[in-house]
């Protein structure tokens, strides 16, 4: 009966998310077309194509989470195709407006629909791959130290490339890449690993401090250590945008696991002092904050293209001049950067806010995966995937709109980039995989010699989350559900 009423759960969660599939890919068709329209007064077959295309994407990646992850969350692929298919229509939009002032301007809409079937492949060998998500934790030390390695390749002198100020680049195969779109993944992995390890430890305060008593010295060194890889990348590879990254999901991450303020607090000092002194050693680090006190003044030389960004949202409004009908093309980088602002130029304020719920679904099933989570490690990856996509869309986004200083990092699924769709796919997947039921597994410490990891019986709920078989009755409903 108990596993009569998990099919019928997990079976009801993928006919959801095929349902929210066809939405996404109707709304997708239907921007691409309003945007091929703008240009000549049929729709071409380059919308057939494209649009069978990423299709077939998306069904493979629907049908591989359907067989390898029954039960798992049916909001995320959904949303995340949705994303991918816009940021794909304005792209192509951009290239439209570039050939029209320049005839021999370079098209990324080709590529960017290559990338965006190898992201959804990537999606779907992620989860053949990585049956449990518990075996990443078996291997913290080898993906820490490879993610650290990779996030440093850029600085290699025969690979590495020097793109627009920032060294983030490599070179390989005909391929230009951005590893830390990778050591990203990889680096929020370790941090869960080991903080579901050592929280014990970091969390009971044995010293004395003055009046107050705190941790063992020794809790704070891989805070200090990650303050100073935050730092390296900063001023070695001249690019804030992964150290606020890196240091932001190991704080919440850090907090969450043991619950002492003391942590987010003595990093966010640390960060204080750290942005003090790389705001008096690197020039592109004042010239950055200059811009964003008075952007006007600096118009004619870098404010230009933040200018140019709140000049779109001005010109927006609040419905947008229409897609197809707005200039994308005078802000630098549009496709990049500034895709948002494109958004906002040709949707308005109405597109752009449904798109900022976009992201906060995804950030809200991320946080809903982190708590029911039936074991630590999970409870922290999805904490920290979830904390790392969040923190990654508000830099940008907080950027283009003059929220915050500008940082040169991408819009997860939206702007143009291979490495950065990469690797979002291979989150979205592994937050899929840690939301699929399995059988449940509570994590406790244990002395040395005995058992860590204790299974217990379970079945899904509505959810296709695990159930106590003590929650259950007699007809193998879960107790407390109508």
């Amino acid at each position: 009966m108990a596993d009569a009423v998990d099919r019928a759960a997990n079976r009801r969660r993928s006919n959801t998310e095929l349902g929210l599939l066809i939405l996404a890919i109707l709304t997708t068709l239907t921007a691409a077309s309003l945007v091929e329209l703008s240009q000549q007064p049929e729709v071409p077959n380059a919308v057939l194509t494209y649009g069978g295309v990423f299709i077939g994407g998306a069904a493979i990646a629907h049908l591989a989470k359907r067989w390898l992850a029954p039960g798992s969350d049916p909001v995320l692929l959904p949303v995340a195709v949705l994303l991918n298919g816009l940021g794909l229509v304005m792209v192509r939009r951009i290239d439209f407006a570039r050939i029209d002032r320049n005839a021999d301007a370079a098209a990324f809409a080709d590529a960017q629909v290559v990338w965006s079937i190898v992201a959804m492949l990537a999606f779907v060998a992620t989860l053949i791959v990585l049956r449990d998500h518990l075996s990443l934790d078996r291997y913290r030390y080898l993906i820490g130290l490879g993610s650290v390695l990779l996030l440093l390749t850029p600085l290699l002198p025969v690979i590495g490339r020097e793109v627009n100020g920032a060294r983030i680049w490599i070179h390989v195969a005909g391929l230009t890449i951005q590893p830390v779109e990778i050591a990203k993944l990889g680096l929020t992995t370790f941090f869960a690993s080991y903080l579901a390890e050592k929280r014990d430890i970091l969390a009971v305060a044995t010293n004395r401090l003055g009046p107050v008593m705190v941790p063992p010295l020794r809790a704070f060194v891989p805070l200090l250590a990650i303050w100073a890889v935050g730092i390296a990348v900063l001023g070695l590879q001249n690019d804030l945008g992964p150290s606020l990254l890196f240091y932001g999901v190991f704080l919440v991450v850090l907090y969450v696991a043991t619950g002492r303020l003391a942590y987010p607090l003595a990093g966010v000092a640390l960060a204080g002092v750290g942005g003090y002194f790389a705001y008096h050693m690197f020039s592109h680090v004042q010239s950055r904050v200059a811009i964003w006190i008075d952007v006007w003044e600096r118009y004619t030389s870098d404010g230009y293209q933040l200018a140019q960004s709140l000049f779109a949202f001005g010109t927006g409004g609040i419905s947008g001049v229409g897609l197809g009908q707005g200039q994308p093309d005078f802000i630098p980088f549009v496709e990049t950067d500034f895709i948002f602002s494109a958004f906002g130029e040709e949707a308005g304020l109405l597109g752009t806010a449904a798109i900022l719920l976009c992201f906060l679904l995804i950030v809200g099933r991320g946080f809903r995966i982190a708590m029911r989570a039936r074991d630590e490690f999970g409870a922290l990856l999805a904490l920290g995937l979830t904390t790392i996509f969040g923190l990654q869309v508000f830099i940008i986004i907080g950027g283009v709109t003059r929220l915050i200083p500008l940082t040169g990092i991408t819009l997860p699924f939206m702007s143009y980039g291979g490495s950065s769709l990469l690797a979002n796919y291979v989150l979205i997947a592994l937050l899929v995989r840690i939301s699929a039921p399995a059988p449940a597994r509570s994590r406790r410490r244990t002395p040395p010699g005995e058992p860590r990891w204790e299974d217990e019986p379970y079945v899904a709920d509505s959810d296709g989350q695990a159930a106590e078989l003590a929650d259950v009755d007699s007809t193998g409903a879960v107790r407390g559900e109508e």
